[in-house]
């Protein structure tokens, strides 16, 4: 049934987008005293639960994986207009807030989201099945983006430092682009069935199982305000960023922690919609969103930021060092360990979580 559209502007989840966006545009560019921090950190979070409503309508209306790649796409795409936008201020530790920004999102993807999808998955329903096919193509290509454009940089010789030459640069964008094309094809045209929900019984999942789906009209008015939530959630992530970096100074952690913030801040979206697909039985879904998120978060920045370099100055360093490349081989081990039987446990979601907390706790204190 279609909604009125004066009853469509009272809704909470068309106010809060515009009221963030406003709360963007004053505050764009200016130091806030700690109350306004506060304020717009507030639309921030207002912001990130409009995002998930107005995603799930449009993948309702879409199906799935296509509802999937829709956020994780948007969301990337303005996170990268997020990093370089900060690596063009030219702060302390611009060089390596693309690495350290990357990074935390595949830890965070592969290993909170997962993590907290599956915890929720199998306490509502003992056990978490989905798709090893689909899902196993995908955490292949996280693996090989990751180690292409995180791990070589470390062992490259061409340049000291954890850095790439400005051919190599060109080849690891390249080949993130085509391996993310490649992927989305895939997953959504000749093998679209690996990505769908599975059911206990092992039969696939295709379409709601109850309500009808929303009218073209509001999937359009949905998609539009999805994108006015993100670009809220990360314009008001940047304006809360100097509070952050503040603190973090004042605390006396490493910058990379502000990578970390940033990171989770932006991916709060796929995080909530995640968690409310396993609550339906729906894990298939969470893991779209977890390693689609943690695959365009390399595929599409990395390529973006080799471009970037032609006007920004200074280094580039994406190479991880020794206690980041451990994190991540040992995330790759756990997460084939897990998705190869098709089915999770507990116990997989606390191996994911304390893996997580791993990598939060070796941040703040490396």
């Amino acid at each position: 049934m279609a909604v009125p559209l004066r009853s469509l502007t009272t809704r909470w989840t068309v106010v809060v987008p515009v009221i963030a966006v406003v709360a963007l545009m004053l505050s764009w560019g200016r130091t806030l005293p700690p109350v306004l921090v506060a304020v717009v950190a507030l639309c921030l979070a207002g912001a990130v639960l409009a995002a998930v409503h107005h995603a799930e309508v449009v993948a309702h209306r879409v199906g799935e994986p296509f509802g999937s790649l829709v956020l994780a796409v948007a969301v990337t795409v303005i996170e990268v207009a997020l990093i370089v936008t900060l690596m063009a201020d030219g702060k302390p530790g611009a060089a390596s807030l693309a690495r350290d920004t990357v990074f935390a999102a595949v830890m965070i993807t592969c290993n909170g989201i997962v993590g907290l999808s599956l915890l929720v998955g199998a306490l509502r329903h003992r056990v978490a099945v989905f798709n090893a096919e689909g899902t196993g193509g995908a955490l292949a290509t996280v693996a090989t983006l990751a180690t292409l454009s995180l791990v070589l940089p470390t062992f490259t010789t061409t340049r000291p430092g954890p850095e790439f030459s400005a051919a190599q640069l060109a080849f690891a964008a390249v080949a993130s682009l085509a391996l993310y094309g490649l992927f989305v094809a895939m997953q959504t045209f000749r093998h679209r069935d690996y990505f769908l929900p599975v059911a206990k019984d092992g039969g696939v999942i295709d379409g709601e199982d109850h309500a009808a789906p929303p009218s073209t009209a509001e999937t359009l008015v949905s998609l539009v305000l999805l994108i006015v939530a993100l670009v809220a959630v990360v314009g008001d992530a940047k304006a809360v960023s100097p509070a952050i970096e503040a603190g973090v100074a004042a605390a006396g952690l490493p910058l990379s922690v502000v990578g970390v913030v940033i990171a989770m801040l932006v991916l709060l979206p796929e995080t909530l919609a995640a968690v409310r697909a396993a609550r339906r039985d729906r894990i298939q879904t969470s893991l779209n969103l977890a390693l689609g998120s943690a695959m365009a978060s390399i595929g599409l920045t990395i390529p973006a930021i080799a471009v970037a370099t032609v006007w920004l100055d200074g280094p580039l360093v994406l190479g991880l060092g020794a206690t980041e490349m451990v994190l991540l081989a040992l995330t790759m081990v756990v997460s084939v360990l897990t998705v190869v039987p098709g089915r999770a446990t507990l116990l997989q979601s606390g191996v994911h979580l304390a893996l997580f907390a791993g990598f939060v706790f070796l941040a703040v204190s490396p």
